[in-house]
C-alpha cells in the first residue's frame, strides 16, 4: 500500500493504494477505470451521523451510478466492523449498502488522503488516536481529484450537493460552460470565459450577455 502524505489539490492525480473492503481486495486506480468516483470517509462504524450519511449515499447510489460513478467509502475501522455496521444502516434507513467500504483500522489510506481530524480532540478512538473526518474527494476517469470536501464529525454531509457538484463537473466538461450559484440541472449556464465571439455565437445560439464577462445561455435537455 502506498505511503507518505503529500498536500492534495484540485487537480492532482489521485494517489493510488490497494485496501482490503467490504467488497474484497480493492485497487483505486483499477476500481476507477473508465469512471468518475466518489471517495468518502467517514469517522467511525456504529455512530448516529455516519449511519444517516451512509444510507442516503445508499439510496442514491443509483443516481450516481446513472451519471457514471462509483461510490467508495473509508472509515478506521475492520472489515467485521464494517460488515456488521452494514446491517445496522440497513435496518435504521432501508438502504442496502452495495458499494465497497475501505477498512482502514491502520489509517494509512486516511493519512495517504488527509482524512486525519486535527480539530476535533474528542474525535479519537478507545487508545487516543484520530479518527478521520469526513472527507470527500470527487475523481473523474482520468484519475484527476476535481473537488476536495471536509466536514467535521459533528456535521453530516449534503448528499445532494455531491450529486450537483458531479453534474456541474460533467456538464462543464462536455459544453465548455460554467455554473452559476445554486445551479442545478436544467437551469442557465454561463459561458466559459475562454470562449470568445463567433464560437461563443456558433455554440450558444441563445447567448445573453448581461456584462462582457458574464453570459448566461440555456442547455439543451440531452446536453
Amino acid at each position: 500500500m502506498a505511503g507518505g502524505f503529500e498536500s492534495l489539490r484540485l487537480g492532482s492525480i489521485a494517489p493510488n493504494f490497494q485496501a482490503d473492503t467490504t467488497k474484497g481486495p480493492i485497487d483505486l486506480h483499477e476500481y476507477i477505470g473508465d469512471n468518475w468516483v466518489v471517495f468518502f470517509s467517514h469517522p467511525e462504524d456504529y455512530t448516529p451521523v455516519c449511519t444517516t450519511e451512509l444510507g442516503e449515499m445508499a439510496r442514491l447510489e443509483p443516481e450516481f451510478a446513472k451519471r457514471g460513478v462509483k461510490l467508495l467509502g473509508l472509515s478506521a475501522n475492520t472489515l467485521g466492523s464494517h460488515e456488521g455496521w452494514i446491517q445496522d444502516i440497513k435496518e435504521v434507513t432501508g438502504s442496502q449498502v452495495n458499494f465497497p467500504i475501505v477498512a482502514d483500522k491502520a489509517r494509512t489510506v486516511a493519512y495517504l488522503y488527509d482524512m486525519i481530524d486535527q480539530q476535533d480532540t474528542t474525535n479519537v478512538d478507545e487508545k487516543g488516536i484520530a479518527f478521520t473526518i469526513r472527507s470527500v474527494f470527487i475523481i473523474d476517469p482520468k484519475k484527476t481529484i476535481r473537488t476536495i470536501l471536509s466536514y467535521p464529525a459533528s456535521t453530516g454531509r449534503n448528499s445532494a450537493e455531491i450529486l450537483r457538484i458531479v453534474d456541474s463537473l460533467q456538464t462543464g466538461d462536455k459544453n465548455k460552460i460554467t455554473t452559476p450559484v445554486n445551479w442545478v440541472p436544467g437551469d442557465d449556464v454561463i459561458v466559459h470565459p475562454g470562449v470568445k465571439g463567433e464560437e461563443a455565437t456558433r455554440l450558444f445560439p441563445n447567448l445573453r450577455a448581461v456584462k462582457p464577462y458574464l453570459r448566461f445561455t440555456a442547455l439543451p435537455k440531452d446536453a
